[in-house]
């Protein structure tokens, strides 16, 4: 009996407890959308240098201390930090197999960090062209990008509030406060973009080497889900 009674203590106080876990609260569910698109500001730039023969004569080498020399120059005379322009990779045994094959060309790869094309081009024009293997971009990046994702939750939140308002207001309710948020996210940064002789090579002497870049812009958008209780 003892027993019968005890088990029936115990159904009922899971009984109460379960009961006291069901929201009976009246509750709206909206969503709240925001986006923004913005063009990068801060490109990274692959260059590649190679050693070349002036006049096709393998005894009038133009070396890549002075290809470099021209890149340093060109990257200080446009107002960059030097940490702007770092070396990603080099031709390995560059001394060694000079010496064991005359016709070796060296070559050493950069990244350049601008925020300004216009600079990018004249660091380019002040470099040798015959010297240039290629260029390309790496990627880019916007420098006010985590402000603007915070703006764009916040304004997410706020459209939603104001949706649900107008719902709950509509029928004669008042909102309450917020009982969850759940954000998604949709950041959209394309590596697609429309470029002008921006793979460089070397040919003539008088080849002129230009670069004309149109970017996509970054776009961002975040939907944030609230659950609402109703008054």
């Amino acid at each position: 009996m003892k027993k019968l009674i005890a088990l029936a203590f115990v159904a009922f106080f899971s009984f109460s407890a379960l009961a006291q876990q069901v929201d009976l609260r009246k509750k709206i569910t909206v969503s709240g959308l925001a986006e923004s698109e913005v063009t990068p500001d801060i490109i990274y730039v692959s260059i590649s240098l190679k050693e070349y023969f002036k006049d096709n004569n393998s005894k009038n080498r133009i070396d890549i201390t002075t290809l470099e020399n021209q890149l340093v120059r060109a990257v200080q005379q446009a107002g960059l930090p030097k940490e702007s322009l770092t070396i990603n990779s080099l031709s390995s045994f560059a001394t060694r197999d000079k010496k064991k094959n005359p016709e070796f060309l060296a070559s050493k790869q950069y990244r350049l960090k601008v925020n300004d094309l216009n600079r990018y081009n004249d660091i380019i024009g002040a470099i040798d062209p015959r010297g240039i293997a290629y260029t390309n971009i790496d990627s880019y990046d916007y420098s006010k990008i985590d402000r603007l994702k915070l703006e764009l939750k916040v304004r997410a939140l706020q459209l939603a509030k104001q949706k649900a308002t107008l719902m709950v207001e509509s029928i004669g309710d008042k909102l309450g406060s917020a009982i969850d948020i759940q954000e998604i996210n949709n950041e959209i940064y394309p590596q697609a973009y429309r470029t002008n002789n921006m793979m460089m090579k070397a040919s003539a002497a008088d080849q002129e080497s230009s670069a004309e870049i149109d970017f996509k812009q970054i776009k961002l958008s975040y939907t944030v889900n609230v659950v609402f209780e109703i008054k």
